[in-house]
């Protein structure tokens, strides 16, 4: 297994101390000394300081996780069931989400403007993601497979915040969630079994 490079090894350690400390209250002393390095050596990495060094490590999650998401549906035999894998899977992740759910509570004001600006960032990775694996030929007359793939990540992104009247522990309720305003509004016929890959 490789070794992390000096920035990897920074977010790990920056990551460790949010976890242990909070937004508020970790330091660049605090990542340095966690990841065995100088402040120097963390500075030259993050010439922001803190600001940069938080607002790197949240995006370097945000990742992390978009990674596992896609993992998570690479089994899907279906566009429905892709979408149905991504709500469960992203649900129980932040749900689980120690660290996230913590800072949600001690921290909000410090996480909130963060999240907003990688759920943006993860908006496009899941349209790139969806993209290629929508089934462009079912889709209802002047819906253009980027306009689909659009409002599915956005769709899947507000029901990860948010999953309203829908129990997304319940596979058949995210089945009928899937079917009733994802996919519906999409195509012609909703798709059951479709699934292009690259």
């Amino acid at each position: 297994m490789a070794q992390p490079t000096g920035r990897d090894r920074i977010l790990e350690a920056t990551y460790a101390c949010v976890a242990r400390y909070g937004l508020a209250k970790t330091t660049v002393e605090d990542a340095a000394r966690e990841a065995g390095l100088s402040r120097a050596t963390v500075y030259r990495y993050f010439p922001g300081g803190k600001d940069q060094l938080i607002a790197e490590v949240i995006a370097w999650e945000a990742q992390r996780f978009f990674v596992r998401l896609a993992d998570a549906v690479s089994g899907a035999d279906s566009f429905a069931r892709l979408v149905e894998d991504a709500l469960v899977f992203a649900h129980q992740a932040v749900a689980k989400h120690e660290v996230l759910q913590k800072i949600l509570v001690t921290e909000p004001d410090r996480l909130l403007p963060q999240l907003t600006l990688e759920g943006a960032r993860l908006k496009q990775l899941i349209t790139a993601f969806l993209r290629g694996r929508l089934p462009a030929d079912q889709l209802r007359p002047g819906v253009s497979e980027e306009e689909a793939a659009d409002y599915v990540a956005r769709m899947v992104l507000s029901y990860i915040n948010g999953s309203g009247r829908w129990d997304l522990t319940d596979r058949n309720q995210v089945r009928e969630l899937v079917r009733a305003e994802i996919t519906a509004p999409l195509f012609a016929d909703v798709p059951g079994d479709t699934v292009r890959r690259d």
